[in-house]
């Protein structure tokens, strides 16, 4: 039996559609092509991931609020009415705690803060109830205030270590970052995104102390099959089964 670490898809959405991420160039983003699905709407991926494998929680970053050109509240809204079975952890590019609050408040899934969106670290109570920190970078290069960095203690329960240049471009996994963020506070459970390519990672990545791992091209370019995925993961008794291309109807935006 492989190691367990909790597998979270990503869900990227810009302009009312899933797209496919790579490297953080989000100017270049275009509408997602996967082997899953046939089409790019965010109801028609979400079920094409769970026919693959039940998954228990899905990352949603919403490009169009961390871009400040809109945002998708009314997808994860109708998302959460059809699976109200899974955990949505949702990026909306959040600039303040107070904002997160109220997108939480709002009944739209579990606040992802980015270092690249917040203005500074929350100390302490001030984190949003069940936050969730993630700390970006593009290459050697941290996207936020040092004070990420440099106040560790602060850091909430679950921290993603967020490798924007690796996104979707089959580079691996950032091993060595993780394994640096997981020495200055060993309490936290951390999350790697961004190189993933096979179960081999997943592997390297359970041994190199991850908590889980955000997939997204893996999936969907059929590298990884849902025999490797449960090898790493238990299943969610109320998800979705079965292997067949999904096609149905999204909610409109």
């Amino acid at each position: 039996m492989s190691a367990r670490l909790d597998l979270v898809p990503v869900l990227d959405l810009m302009d009312g559609q899933v797209v496919r991420a790579r490297a953080g160039k989000r100017d270049d983003y275009r509408p997602l092509q996967s082997t899953l699905c046939d089409s790019s709407r965010p109801a028609a991926v979400l079920h094409g991931l769970l026919a693959l494998y039940p998954f228990r929680r899905i990352y949603i970053a919403d490009l169009d609020a961390i871009l400040k050109r809109g945002h998708h509240g009314k997808v994860v809204e109708a998302l959460q009415r059809l699976h109200p079975e899974l955990e949505f952890w949702v990026d909306g590019g959040f600039s303040s705690t107070a904002a997160a609050q109220a997108s939480r408040a709002a009944g739209r899934g579990r606040p992802v803060l980015g270092s690249e969106s917040l203005t500074a670290l929350p100390e302490g109570v001030a984190w949003p109830a069940q936050g969730v920190l993630s700390l970006d970078f593009r290459g050697d290069d941290f996207l936020g205030s040092d004070t990420f960095l440099q106040y560790p203690e602060r850091w909430p329960a679950q921290v993603i270590v967020m490798t924007l240049a690796r996104v979707g471009m089959e580079a691996g996994p950032d091993l060595a970052r993780l394994v640096q963020l997981r020495q200055l506070n060993p309490a936290c459970r951390f999350y790697a995104a961004g190189g993933v390519r096979h179960a081999g990672d997943l592997s390297a990545l359970a041994g190199a102390g991850a908590a889980g791992v955000l997939l997204a091209s893996a999936l969907h370019d059929g590298r990884l099959s849902r025999t490797e995925l449960a090898g790493f993961h238990t299943a969610h008794p109320t998800s979705a089964a079965g292997g067949a291309k999904a096609n149905v109807p999204a909610p409109d935006r």
